[in-house]
């Protein structure tokens, strides 16, 4: 019998082909997730008493014929009789496929977007890789007669009855000669993989190899033969770990599932957190802190969204916080459609719902560790500072609850809340202004004489070594008043926590100018400022240093900081050589009678002073070797 699709717009296939997916290799899913779905309620049926026969195998099958050309996907299913075709197949879905092709007309790119997938076209995809598609069918009801519907992407169908012993429904898709990468077995088979690897009903494509020990052949030791068999290639599996009950579930389960979704991710997470809600959204899942890098990359091993095991996307911007980007692991909801855009997912109420259920349940797994495990939360702190920071520094209510939780780390590896490390220096970093100091280093070795002044003063250091600490710094600032942070490096000790006291010069005014002209005839003054100031005789005669708030503005404008730093561009790189009037050495400069041992000396001292801060190179630490040499000498 040959019949007309129930639809007026005879452009419907083209528009199948070109837009009702943004990626043509998602036909497979929608053809394999129907295959499930039939097989799901045959299930149910017969669980509910109306299916008395026997379910026998379920397994769906998905073949390729290379010589056909053709790709099938085979279910045993609860299939349809030649009604329900008609119906569903030739009237449901084609007047959904109408209203699609009328609100499309005319609309914007996002706006077609946002339609997509909203008028149940699942089995028409299967037109946007064929030249023709055919499917037969047999309905679970006793006496139906099976069918077979074909159609090559016209509005004329052709539908009669056949042959067919078992219940459920063959798909045969016949690739058209644009799409006939899904004739190769690997390509099938990577996206079974990336679509299906966790649908509830086992999916069978090919064969795979496997060795194993002979019971009837025996090697020249007569120990068993290892030979090479086959069996059937199940590539999904159906009980996926978030569908499990915590309490049945040990600590290497959720390691071994995270190797499952991540294989080439050698590290083990730092902790889990397993998802399971029913109200007021359906939401179940297992989320993984693993171990960051410095060298994040965003691209990779992304956390999956799923539809009742069925994969939808890994670009979970719009379900998940940025900050939560850093995340890894499986997110399954149900309120979630299998074909929505991106514009969808930020606007929807379910998924705002569950974006700030996770960020709660995250909140809550730290703050747990954090009560019940200080200890174990500390070793874990190098690599959670990184997630914390970010999330306190996108989302204040992620603030608020991170605050307490938050550590600081200084150069000795101790670890304090930010109020304990506030009660532990406050008697002694405190300046003649009153304001709390917080000195940090970002670099323990190049800032070594530095942290060691710190020291001696009695001082402490945190380490502040993190991508985002430059940033992360600016927000103490905000949210702890009356304190300010420096990097240990930005001036002298005396000066970056300054007291009432007054060190006095051993040089008077003369002598100082004299000496600071003398030293600015060593440096380029487009890029070093000469500071006198009266240090300790104990003190480096001469030290580099770099303002903090210049630096900071340069280090915001390199990493696109925008604000206040967008407006100096590109910053030159500028600091300060400090000249300690009180260092002996600057007296016998300044008495010293032969002009090119002065010179001598003074340059000297200014490349050990460059040396320390890494600034002397090419030409100028040559220049400093061979004159260091002639001095040995």
């Amino acid at each position: 019998m040959k019949g007309n699709i129930n639809v007026k717009t005879e452009n419907i296939f083209p528009i199948i082909k070109k837009f009702l997916y943004s990626d043509h290799e998602i036909f497979l899913r929608e053809i394999v997730a129907n295959a499930v779905d039939a097989t799901q309620k045959l299930k149910t049926l017969a669980s509910l008493g109306q299916f008395k026969g026997e379910l026998g195998d379920l397994t769906i099958e998905v073949k390729i014929d290379k010589k056909k050309k053709t790709l099938s996907v085979i279910d045993r299913g609860i299939g349809m009789t030649q009604d329900e075709v008609d119906k569903y197949i030739n009237q449901i879905a084609f007047s959904g496929a109408e209203e699609f092709v009328e609100k499309f007309k005319g609309k914007s790119e996002l706006e077609q977007n946002q339609l997509i997938g909203h008028f149940g076209l699942g089995f028409y995809s299967s037109f946007m890789v064929s030249k023709e598609v055919e499917f037969k069918t047999k309905s679970f009801l006793e006496d139906s007669k099976a069918v077979r519907w074909w159609c090559d992407g016209d509005t004329e169908y052709t539908i009669d009855e056949i042959e067919k012993e078992e219940r459920g429904t063959e798909i045969v898709m016949h690739i058209d000669s644009e799409n006939e990468e899904f004739l190769e077995e690997g390509r099938i088979l990577e996206l079974l993989k990336k679509y299906c690897k966790f649908m509830p009903i086992e999916i069978r494509f090919g064969e795979e190899t496997y060795w194993e020990d002979s019971e009837e052949e025996k090697d020249d030791k007569g120990n068993p033969k290892r030979v090479q068999k086959t069996k059937p290639r199940i590539i999904n599996n159906t009980q996926p770990l978030w569908k499990k009950k915590p309490a049945d579930l040990k600590e290497e389960d959720y390691n071994e599932f995270y190797r499952e979704l991540y294989p080439m991710n050698f590290d083990e997470p730092l902790f889990h957190i397993h998802l399971n809600v029913d109200y007021p959204f359906n939401l179940t899942g297992i989320l993984y802190f693993p171990k960051v890098k410095r060298n994040i990359d965003p691209a990779k091993d992304k956390i999956q969204l799923y539809c009742n095991q069925v994969f939808v996307t890994d670009s979970v911007e719009g379900v998940v916080p940025d900050y939560m980007m850093l995340l890894r692991g499986v997110l399954d909801s149900p309120d979630i459609p299998l074909n929505v855009s991106r514009s969808y997912l930020q606007s929807d109420s379910n998924v705002k719902k569950i974006s700030s259920h996770i960020t709660k349940k995250v909140a809550d797994k730290l703050d747990e560790i954090y009560k019940n495990d200080r200890e174990e939360y500390n070793k874990k702190w190098d690599d959670l500072k990184i997630f914390i920071e970010y999330g306190m520094l996108s989302d204040e209510k992620f603030y608020q609850r991170a605050e307490k939780i938050y550590m600081f780390k200084n150069i000795a590896s101790e670890y304090y809340s930010i109020e304990d490390y506030t009660n532990k220096i406050k008697p002694v970093q405190t300046d003649k202004d009153k304001k709390l100091v917080y000195l940090y280093a970002n670099n323990t070795d190049s800032q070594y004489a530095y942290i060691q002044a710190a020291k001696d003063k009695g001082y402490d250091v945190l380490l502040m070594d993190g991508i985002l600490d430059n940033h992360f710094v600016n927000l103490m600032e905000q949210k702890l008043s009356d304190s300010r942070f420096v990097r240990i490096d930005s001036d002298v000790i005396d000066k970056l926590i300054p007291k009432d006291e007054v060190i006095p010069s051993k040089l008077n005014e003369e002598e100082t100018k004299t000496l600071k002209e003398m030293v600015e005839g060593q440096v380029d003054k487009q890029k070093f400022n000469v500071v006198m100031e009266s240090l300790n005789e104990t003190d480096s005669p001469l030290t580099i240093t770099q303002n903090e708030f210049m630096r900071r503005m340069k280090e915001m404008s390199e990493m696109g900081g925008g604000g206040m730093a967008s407006l100096y561009g590109e910053m030159p790189e500028n600091y300060n050589l400090v000249v300690n009037t009180n260092h002996p050495l600057m007296s016998e400069v300044l008495k010293e009678e032969d002009k090119d041992k002065q010179t001598q000396i003074l340059s000297q001292l200014k490349d050990l002073a460059l040396l320390s801060q890494g600034l002397l190179k090419g030409e100028a630490l040559n220049s400093f070797i061979q004159r260091s040499i002639g001095i040995i000498k």
